[in-house]
């Protein structure tokens, strides 16, 4: 019956009166949807958006945050890598600007460039490999990837390790250490695992690379790293006069001619030397001569070089000059050792490649061959490309511009990526761990059916037979509320370990075998029932049995459905008890399983994890809603 009838509420006050109520309402339902949304926003979070506290992702709105994103991504969460390949500075992913000119012209010329020069696979490394920074996240190339592999494999991870020398243990701790072929220590390793993930690499499309600026490391992380990001410092230290750090360029040979000073000539040969990867050096044909004589200081004798080498040569002067630095091996220490220098130990000569016969050959310097071969004067490269450059050294890799284009046309893409990929991570972990899923369902169909089997027997007996004590019984099991959980895991664990139960589904399902409040609750609404239904019952001469079943069970629907979800979300949360009684991980539920993820895991997949756990109670509540309202209302209208 209404409150306030139709006539009335035609009032202006009652009508305001209703508008208020509806307004405290929606207010609090408001109130209530706030903290969800700041979660569902926190399951998609990266590292470089964790700071946001927004109820809407920023990427879902605004085009620079997916860019951030992107880049981010883009270049496996690492920052050094993305100032090495623009060759410019950056303090953090959310700082960076788009590029403010794009150019598409030269980008195009870049594009024509990466195809027709086949560049090798250590030139180049893949986007979305690695998520160092957001943690546990596995970011989509490396789902490729490995996809493919157990595709390949049929799944079978030891199979893949025997074949391709890896030595992963399972498929969730499948992971790839991005290539930085930039620095001096980083090889190129010729294992089978690393040979097949080049040329996995080769797949991808050149929107997904990019190529290693042994320029931009020089200008990023060697130069301002000693003489700071203060052009002034550094013209001060070189006696130079340079307008910006764009026209401070890693020479292809050691600098020389007017206008170059000692200083920039030092820099040069100590980046070279010892820090720039073997990968983008080579020696003129003059260095011959050089080479074999520190071979021969070296080895002494021919026969201990032919040793070392597993060669043949019959004198010193057959040796030849290594072209490209071997991948592993004597030769290739030996080449390392030639250009940063050896000393002789008995003659005290020191050996090494001189410095006028080192030539730097990237991407950066191919880049600028192909330019040149392609306009042949400078002045027709900037009429056609757009630019204004002063000399063929101002031609650098568009990268960044590249990237630009890149993201451009896929941002639909990349915002449905960045939406699940938490998710994704979550549901990857849960799939492959174990039988986690599998135990779940079983400790959940088994706690609800001894829920629904041991409660209502005994609540049928108090209520049923009413014995004297029946009074005493409710308040010891009313007594058992009194104690929390964690006081009485010590004695179920010493229980369930003398009774050699431990890594079973009886250890999960006997400690709450029996429960005080269900007893209760389901004793009161049998107390409800009509007697008249069990006299009916004995005259027709049916058994305790029977009556139970068909009468007792039959109008207690409500109720029991009420304890049966009581018993899933008690089984489906439990987690201290079940990582304590069940120590081995084959016989882990979920909840343990996500605890482990969480451990190992950024902001966006802790809030992913939680929201998918959370959704099994929310369906099985949905489904049984209205069975547990007949079961609150029922006993009160009774």
């Amino acid at each position: 019956m209404a409150l306030i009838c139709r006539v009335g509420r035609k009032s202006f006050r009652n009508r305001a009166i209703i508008a208020v109520i509806y307004l405290l309402l929606t207010g609090g339902s408001l109130a209530m949807l706030y903290p969800f949304c700041l979660m569902l926003a926190g399951s998609t979070k990266g590292a470089v958006d964790s700071p946001e506290f927004q109820p809407v992702p920023g990427f879902w709105l605004k085009e620079r945050a997916l860019y951030n994103r992107y880049l981010e991504s883009f270049f496996n969460e690492t920052l050094d890598t993305m100032k090495a390949a623009y060759g410019q500075q950056f303090t953090a992913f959310d700082k960076a600007d788009p590029p403010a000119h794009p150019n598409a012209r030269l980008t195009a010329a870049w594009r024509d460039f990466l195809t027709a020069a086949k560049l090798p696979d250590c030139a180049y490394m893949i986007e979305a490999t690695q998520a160092s920074a957001s943690k546990a996240v596995l970011p989509y190339r490396l789902r490729q990837f490995r996809e493919q592999l157990v595709k390949r494999f049929d799944g079978d991870i030891d199979a893949m390790n025997r074949q391709l020398g890896s030595d992963y243990l399972n498929w969730s701790s499948f992971y790839i250490v991005p290539d930085d072929f930039l620095l001096r220590r980083n090889k190129l390793s010729g294992r089978p695992f690393d040979r097949e993930f080049r040329k996995f690499k080769g797949s991808v499309p050149l929107d997904g690379r990019y190529y290693f600026s042994p320029e931009g490391f020089y200008r990023t992380l060697f130069l301002q790293t000693q003489y700071t990001q203060e052009l002034d410092a550094y013209n001060q230290a070189h006696g130079t006069k340079y307008a910006s750090w764009d026209e401070v360029h890693l020479d292809r040979r050691l600098p020389t001619g007017p206008g170059r000073t000692d200083k920039e000539r030092e820099d040069w040969e100590s980046f070279v030397r010892s820090i720039l990867n073997l990968l983008w050096l080579r020696a003129d044909a003059d260095a011959a001569p050089f080479y074999r004589q520190y071979l021969q200081a070296k080895y002494r004798d021919l026969a201990t070089l032919n040793q070392r080498y597993g060669t043949t040569y019959r004198a010193f002067e057959d040796v030849p000059l290594i072209g490209e630095p071997p991948e592993e091996g004597v030769a290739l220490s030996d080449w390392e050792a030639f250009l940063e220098g050896w000393k002789d130990p008995d003659a005290g000569e020191t050996h090494k490649l001189p410095a006028t016969l080192i030539r730097i050959h990237s991407v950066d310097f191919l880049f600028r061959d192909y330019l040149e071969r392609k306009y042949g004067f400078l002045a027709a490269a900037n009429t056609a490309l757009g630019t204004h450059a002063a000399g063929w050294l101002d031609f650098s890799p568009p990268q960044q511009d590249l990237n630009y284009f890149s993201f451009k046309e896929r941002r639909k893409a990349l915002r449905k990526e960045f939406s699940v990929r938490n998710f994704i991570t979550v549901f990857d972990y849960i799939g492959l761990h174990g039988r986690g899923l599998q135990n779940t369902v079983i400790y959940c169909v088994l706690a609800i059916l001894s829920a629904l089997i041991v409660n209502p027997l005994a609540a049928y007996a108090l209520s049923r037979f009413r014995p004297p004590s029946t009074y005493k019984v409710l308040l010891f099991l009313m007594l058992t509320m009194a104690f929390p959980p964690m006081v009485t895991q010590i004695p179920n664990f010493l229980m369930l370990r003398e009774l050699n139960l431990l890594n079973t589904f009886w250890a999960l399902i006997l400690p709450g075998l029996a429960n005080g409040y269900s007893i209760f609750l389901l004793k009161g609404f049998f107390d409800s029932l009509p007697q008249e239904l069990y006299e009916a019952a004995d005259l027709d001469g049916a058994g305790e049995l029977r009556i139970f079943w068909q009468i007792t069970m039959s109008l207690s629907t409500p109720i029991l459905a009420v304890i049966a979800l009581g018993a899933f979300n008690y089984a489906y949360s439990n987690f201290m008890m079940a990582l304590l009684i069940c120590q081995d991980e084959r016989m882990w539920t979920l909840m343990p399983w996500l605890y482990q993820l969480r451990m190992r895991s950024g902001d966006g997949v802790i809030f992913a994890s939680l929201l998918i756990a959370a959704v099994p109670t929310l369906v099985v509540f949905s489904f049984c809603q209205n069975v547990i309202m007949r079961g609150i209302v029922v006993p009160v209208e009774k």
